[in-house]
Order: structure tokens, then sequence, then C-alpha cells
């Protein structure tokens, strides 16, 4: 072989180790990433039942269950960024910080017979502070403007009552 020909194969095989290396990279990544979600997002397009997710919102007032199997706590609540709800399941002790009006981030996948099911919830660690997404969420759906001051408190955002989100949920 000259010596051309053989700087070609080693070119030629270096690429194709790289482009392995990348590929499986990105599908370690792929099967790793969880999207964010709304609950007007989930219920116009939602995802496969084995896809973890990140659900984001306000608690709606008045919409918090609780329940006991045995001697695990079942925990049964709606989600809502103003325009659309989703009603959330979640077994397992709620953060302490967990309170209707407040925004949450629940870490789970849509349940097979419907509505969403939690492995994780996660609450808002003191008054000022809102999730990044959660912000976003509220901005793209009109409900805050940033340049208006601090994001608002879930009561006073055109009140979604707890018949409105059911109304939601039943109708998707």
């Amino acid at each position: 072989m000259k010596r051309k020909t053989r700087r070609l194969w080693l070119v030629i095989t270096c690429v194709a180790a790289l482009g392995t290396a990348a590929g499986l990279t990105l599908s370690a990544f792929s099967s790793n990433i969880q999207l964010f979600m709304t609950p007007s997002q989930l219920n116009a397009k939602p995802p496969p039942a084995d896809r973890t997710v990140r659900l984001g919102g306000m608690v709606v007032a008045g919409s918090v269950k609780r329940d006991r199997k045995g001697d695990t706590p079942i925990n049964r609540f709606d989600v809502t960024d103003g325009q659309s709800a989703v009603t959330v399941s979640f077994e397992g002790i709620l953060p302490d910080l967990f309170r209707e009006g407040q925004s949450v981030v629940a870490v789970g996948s849509m349940a097979p017979g419907g509505g969403f099911m939690a492995s994780e919830v996660l609450a808002k660690h003191d008054e000022t502070y809102m999730p990044k997404e959660v912000a976003e969420a509220l901005q793209k759906s009109g409900k805050w403007d940033p340049k208006f001051g601090p994001p608002p408190n879930a009561a006073s955002w055109n009140a979604m009552t707890q018949k409105q989100a059911s109304a939601s949920v039943q109708g998707k």
C-alpha cells in the first residue's frame, strides 16, 4: 500500500470511530433527558407513557386530596398553568413547603388510564422563588410579565377554581 492510501484509511477509520462514539453518546443522553412541560402542552400532546417529563405549574386551590394505601400516603392534586389543568397522583410524603396555590414541579410520566403519575414532587422554597420553567410558562401564557413586578401568586391570576380545573381535566 502506498503512503497516501494508508493515510486515507486511517482518516476514514478515525472518522468512523468518532461518529460511532458520538452516536452512542447522544443515544445515552436522549434516554436520560427530562423535558419540561406545562399542563397545556401535556394535554395538547401527551408524551408516551414510558417517557419521564417534568410537569410544572401552580397547584389549584381546593384540589389536594389525601388518602392512604396501607402505610403509604396517596396524594392527588391538580396542576395548572392558567389555561389547562392536569391531575397528578403521587405516592409518598409531599415536601413540607407544598401548598395549594404555590408553584410545583412534578417529575413522572403519564399514567396508563390518564392523568400524571409523579415519582417526585418539588415545591418552591420561599414566597419569592419560582422555578425558571414555571415562570417562563406563565410568561408564554400571558399570565405574567416580568416588567410589571414579581410573579403573581396563584390565587390572584384569574383565580382558576377547582370547578374550572376539573372541567379542564375532564375536557381533554
